[in-house]
């Protein structure tokens, strides 16, 4: 706000011989230069905003007992000012009299510039005092003492209202801005249901309006409650405003606004959603009922094989995912989009759970498909190498082929013909390998 800082010229008291006429005009304009700074500085505080607004305001706590201590000081120093106005007019008057003053008026001179010939009335403020122990009815200050009590005053003074103003310059803007922001985020909100008392958003909402409100009347009553003094510093408003509370309401704020974005989203895209979801428990029924299917096969074409059972439909999923439908019909979106979000982890892992009851279930199938294959592959090979007529093989593959071909099938016995045929099938490619050029099987070549 542009208050001038300490007045100049504070130097302690002055001894020595009786001044010059020189060494009296330079004092006197250098006073006059002090007495100009002084009043500049006392207008400018008289002017500030703060004061203003400290004057005005219905005060509470630490700002209303600082704001009455400084209003007498800022009257004090008024009073200061006018004693020191006046002894340094009587004091240029007495040097304007002579042109070549005498020796008596030097020595006045020198008394009144140096000496404490300053009396100023008490006033019983109970401010800061150059004496100690009773009251007085009136002080004798020097003009340098003077000088020097005005400016304890003045940066006491200056560091209350300044400070006062730095808080109501930073706050009560920031908060106005936030509970605006707060006004249209509870529009926005109820208009998705998140209400007081059927969310918790809601009630979070109505939590952080409320401290808004309490953090700006206490804000505008008591100020210095609201300030951090910078450690270490003198100087007038040396700090910053405390904006802890408010800075928690902001990020609350926040984290409730990307709350709703989530259901807004939920709003707009749960059609959809809902019919992935409907499609994955369709897909995940489906499944189970081939894995129903292929059980019934298995136990009717697969001997001795345990064959697991088979779950029923996911009719939970189905009970809770007409659940999400009816809040989308009722605009329930705060309800929507929790039981969406769980609803499409428990579909995907239902879908997961079907494909892997169904690959269970007709893992016999495979292994009979397997076998079949091994089995057909090796009498493809032998008939390759001329070896299709030979007995012992005709005989294995037939024995093998039936139980492979037959229902019920046992799997393990089956297993051991299959081996069996190609063990006799290796033997006989074997000896194959080891007989003459020119050689022939006596079956000839398939």
């Amino acid at each position: 706000m542009g208050v001038a800082g300490p007045f100049p010229g504070s130097g302690g008291r002055v001894h020595g011989p009786v001044m010059d006429r020189d060494e009296v005009d330079r004092s006197l304009a250098r006073l006059a230069a002090e007495h100009e700074a002084i009043e500049s500085s006392l207008l400018a505080l008289q002017d500030h905003a703060g004061r203003r607004l400290l004057e005005g305001a219905e005060l509470t706590g630490v700002t209303k007992d600082r704001w009455a201590a400084t209003d007498q000081a800022i009257s004090l120093l008024w009073g200061y000012f006018e004693a020191y106005t006046a002894a340094l007019d009587d004091t240029r008057e007495l040097r304007a009299r002579r042109r070549w003053s005498s020796r008596e008026d030097l020595a006045e001179l020198t008394e009144r510039l140096r000496g404490p010939s300053v009396t100023v009335a008490n006033a019983g403020t109970g401010l800061p005092s150059a004496a100690t122990g009773p009251a007085k009815l009136s002080e004798r200050f020097t003009l340098a003492e003077l000088v020097e009590r005005m400016n304890a005053l003045y940066a006491t003074s200056l560091d209350m209202v300044v400070t006062s103003d730095a808080v109501w310059s930073a706050l009560p803007a920031r908060i106005d801005l936030l509970s605006a922001e707060l006004q249209r985020t509870r529009s926005l909100a109820h208009s998705v249901g998140v209400r007081p008392g059927e969310h918790p958003a809601g009630d979070e909402l109505e939590s952080i309006t409320h401290e808004m409100s309490t953090l700006r009347a206490q804000v505008i009553s008591d100020p210095l409650a609201f300030w951090r003094p910078a450690p270490g510093s003198s100087a007038p408003g040396g700090g910053r405003p405390d904006t802890d509370r408010y800075d928690r309401a902001a990020r609350a704020l926040e984290d409730i606004r990307r709350e709703i974005e989530a259901v807004l989203g939920v709003r707009q895209d749960s059609e959809e959603r809902l019919l992935r979801l409907r499609d994955v428990l369709s897909r995940a029924d489906r499944t189970l009922s081939e894995a129903r299917s292929a059980r019934g096969e298995v136990l009717a074409k697969i001997a001795a094989s345990e064959v697991p059972a088979v779950s029923g439909p996911p009719t939970a999923l189905q009970e809770r995912l007409s659940t999400a439908a009816e809040y989308r019909r009722h605009s329930q979106w705060h309800r929507l989009s929790p039981l969406l979000e769980s609803l499409e982890r428990e579909a995907e892992d239902e879908l997961l759970r079907a494909r892997e009851s169904l690959t269970a279930v007709t893992a016999p199938l495979a292994v009979r498909a397997e076998l079949r294959g091994r089995l057909d592959a090796y009498k493809a090979k032998v008939s390759r190498h001329g070896l299709a007529e030979d007995p012992l093989l005709i005989e294995r593959y037939d024995v093998a082929r039936r139980m492979l071909w037959s229902a019920p099938c046992d799997l393990r016995v089956a297993d051991q013909a299959v081996l069996r045929y190609q063990r006799a099938a290796a033997e006989a490619l074997a000896h194959q390998d080891h007989r003459p050029p020119g050689a022939t099987d006596r079956g000839g070549d398939a």
